[in-house]
């Protein structure tokens, strides 16, 4: 049977148009409406699993040769449909799960995976189908979600965190604070009639400043950093501080692994969404790797007593700005 559907796909595919790099051309009106009236585009890189909620990927398909009047139609379209599955594998198998695994490293070694992007495939919904008469061609637009029930999400998670490789990848040293070292106690200073007596407004100002951090920001705009499945923040001797890896599917299902944007005031919209309004904003020092950011020592020490406060880890309220 398998044999049988590989030989089915590639029939499919000698009279099919490999096209639509990122856009719908002027002959696919009905596609062309979806897009725009959805205020969605095509997708066209790998990051952009991670910087929208969606992927759209499209397929051009002919006729199969020798078919007539309505089988024209229906060939087209079964076409285009396996070529817009192709565009998907192809998009899939290109995104990090962590460090330098991809989903494509990873079905040399898993069927657990290969079967995970297969069903993703498979579970993607054709949003549009259109059958242009005129030229005798047909476009197919495939949509699956990045989050929630039903997404990559939920299906990669799902089965990465159970795949021994990945599991040994992810055994990494908890980081741990430094000890503190007790601050002497100084005698109170005596009142006189020249002691300044203190300013109200002073006193207000670090109220306001002392509201605890309930997310974190982390500008990796000047690190070679890409966005993964399980993004991860290290410490400079190679702790770990965020780890999505440990927090719960449901989270991370929900909202994946952290918020992507291009700048800081993008980040704090988007963590807003999450319930943060005041973030701890922090510059990476370093990466560990091209998924895996440094953070310096006092950073990480930041990093850690304010998530002591409000426990935003756990929660994934963390977002990070790329280039």
């Amino acid at each position: 049977m398998k044999i049988k559907f590989l030989v089915t796909v590639l029939m499919l595919l000698i009279f099919s148009t490999l096209t639509f790099a990122g856009e719908v051309d002027d002959r696919f009106k009905t596609a062309q409406k979806y897009l725009r009236d959805n205020n969605e585009e095509v997708s066209t890189s790998v990051e952009e699993v991670f910087t929208k909620d969606y992927i759209i990927v499209v397929g051009e398909g002919s006729p199969k040769k020798g078919s007539v009047k309505g089988q024209k139609r229906l060939t087209a379209l079964t076409a285009a449909k396996v070529v817009a599955q192709r565009h998907l594998a192809e998009m899939i198998s290109g995104v990090a799960i962590v460090s330098e695994t991809t989903v494509q490293d990873s079905e040399l070694v898993s069927d657990t995976i290969k079967s995970a992007v297969t069903g993703l495939v498979k579970g993607a919904h054709i949003v549009v189908q259109e059958w242009n008469e005129a030229e005798e061609t047909a476009l197919v637009v495939m949509k699956i979600g990045t989050k929630g029930p039903r997404s990559i999400s939920a299906t990669m998670y799902e089965k990465i965190l159970d795949e021994p490789t990945i599991k040994k990848e992810l055994n990494q040293p908890v980081y741990v604070p430094p000890p503190v070292e007790p601050t002497p106690t100084k005698p109170a200073p005596v009142a006189t009639a020249e002691t300044p007596k203190a300013d109200p407004t002073t006193k207000q100002k670090e109220v306001v400043n002392a509201a605890p951090y309930d997310g974190l920001i982390v500008d990796a705009t000047e690190e070679n950093f890409q966005p993964a499945l399980i993004n991860r923040i290290f410490s400079m001797a190679g702790e770990v501080l965020y780890d999505p890896a440990k927090i719960s599917q449901k989270v991370l299902i929900e909202q994946g692994c952290g918020e992507y944007t291009n700048n800081i005031d993008k980040a704090k919209a988007a963590l807003g969404t999450r319930g943060v309004s005041n973030p701890l904003v922090l510059k990476a020092s370093g990466i560990q790797s091209k998924s895996d950011l440094k953070v310096s020592d006092a950073d990480a020490a930041k990093i850690y007593a304010a998530n002591q406060s409000t426990g935003f880890i756990a929660k994934a309220q963390v977002a990070f700005v790329l280039k």
